[in-house]
């Protein structure tokens, strides 16, 4: 089937809650993709930072065939033999005594909103059901009812409330006004260190060591969704890192599986973790043989292959390339690593539809940005050939 088929079955059948450009792709290598016309794309996007290992890593392809060959899953009723290696390995990369694992990020997220919560009762003492979390604007940390409960997008929120209570939002990088919303009812700060839905917007130097600095004041958690900026994306294994902070929590997912696998997850304290008892939480696919072994493949891609250290080295000089695009739409490029934005005076959505018939795939996001997050084993090669692409476009639609 060509193109256009595809895309009509889908509109027939499928609900209408994404709005993706008019790509089919059907396979895709490292950092390029085919579709199912035979047209070849670098992919700018990388799933959201999901295949940050690249398209089908053999190493992580292998790793899926031959556990997938052994066992899938048992559920936690019974242990297996790859969640033990996968906790040791996740705590010694990341330095977190311990680790509970789920699947998708939000469920992740969760798993983070619980455990503070929790604790806060446990723990701080807070009144049973008083407990408060403090998130910021322009926030995303996924899709269920609690976490758009908090969000300040309108459009993530109509029609689906009542919502969840227990959250207070103060401005993005303001650390005035963190300090001024914390009570002693307070029991977490859940923030991204760079926000990646909103933009990739950057907060002020200073933002982050300061809200530690409050939250171990107060006996505050300090919470950081590293489910997209984490695992190399901005140039340290995480982003809250470039601020040299310890959060009392760090949740992650997405690259954590290489794309081959949803595997999310929350790393914390023994004090933390410790106010789980069985049957408070879980998860029948959360620490599945199957993802366990793929996640495990994915960190050792990850370190094995310098990708963080790549992000670091070319994510700099890339920003520095696409500043230097003469453009009357473009604002401001922002960032860190390979996580850019390219902030425009006008509609994204025609920009990136122009780089997709160029053969460069990115989308848009809050309307007037370009994300660009290629995976992290593009070359500087194949950035050049994308700078190319994204000038000609820009020359094109400017003109």
């Amino acid at each position: 089937m060509k193109t256009g088929k595809y895309i009509e079955i889908e509109d027939q059948f499928g609900a209408h809650n994404y709005h993706p450009l008019d790509i089919v792709v059907r396979k895709a290598e490292g950092v390029w993709v085919e579709d199912v016309d035979g047209k070849r794309y670098i992919d700018f996007l990388a799933a959201y930072s999901a295949v940050n290992q690249g398209h089908c890593h053999p190493r992580l392809l292998k790793a899926l065939r031959a556990q997938a060959a052994r066992v899938t899953l048992t559920s936690r009723a019974f242990r297996n033999d790859q969640l033990p290696h996968f906790c040791r390995e996740i705590c010694e990369l990341t330095g977190f005594p311990r680790v509970l694992p789920m699947n998708s990020g939000a469920e992740a997220v969760e798993t983070a909103l619980k455990a503070a919560r929790k604790w806060g009762e446990k723990v701080k003492g807070v009144p049973a059901g008083q407990g408060e979390i403090i998130a910021c604007a322009d926030n995303f940390h996924g899709r269920t009812i609690t976490i758009v409960s908090f969000s300040t997008d309108e459009q993530y929120r109509d029609g689906f409330g009542p919502f969840t209570p227990g959250f207070k939002i103060i401005p993005y990088g303001d650390a005035d006004a963190l300090a001024a919303a914390i009570n002693e009812r307070t029991v977490a700060f859940l923030v991204e260190p760079i926000q990646g839905e909103s933009g990739i917007v950057v907060p002020p130097a200073g933002f982050l060591a300061r809200a530690r600095r409050l939250c171990s004041q107060h006996n505050v958690l300090l919470i950081c969704d590293e489910i997209q900026s984490g695992l190399g994306r901005t140039g340290k294994l995480f982003a809250y890192e470039w601020e040299n902070v310890r959060p009392d929590g760090v949740i992650v997912g997405k690259a954590l599986s290489g794309g081959f696998y949803p595997v999310s997850a929350f790393l914390s304290s023994d004090e933390v973790m410790s106010v789980f008892h069985p049957g408070d939480h879980g998860s029948t696919f959360g620490g599945n043989p199957l993802g366990m072994a793929v996640a495990r493949e994915a960190m050792r891609v990850l370190v094995e292959e310098k990708l963080v250290e790549r992000s670091a080295e070319l994510g700099p000089w890339f920003m520095e390339k696409l500043a230097a695009i003469k453009s009357p739409s473009i604002v401001k490029v922002r960032g860190k690593g390979l996580w850019v934005g390219l902030v425009l005076d006008r509609k994204a959505r025609p920009y990136c539809e122009a780089l997709m018939q160029e053969g460069l795939l990115c989308k848009e996001t809050h309307d007037t940005v370009i994300r660009f997050a290629p995976p992290l084993c593009i070359t500087r090669k194949d950035l050049n050939l994308a700078l190319r692409r994204v000038a000609k476009v820009f020359k094109k639609l400017d003109g």
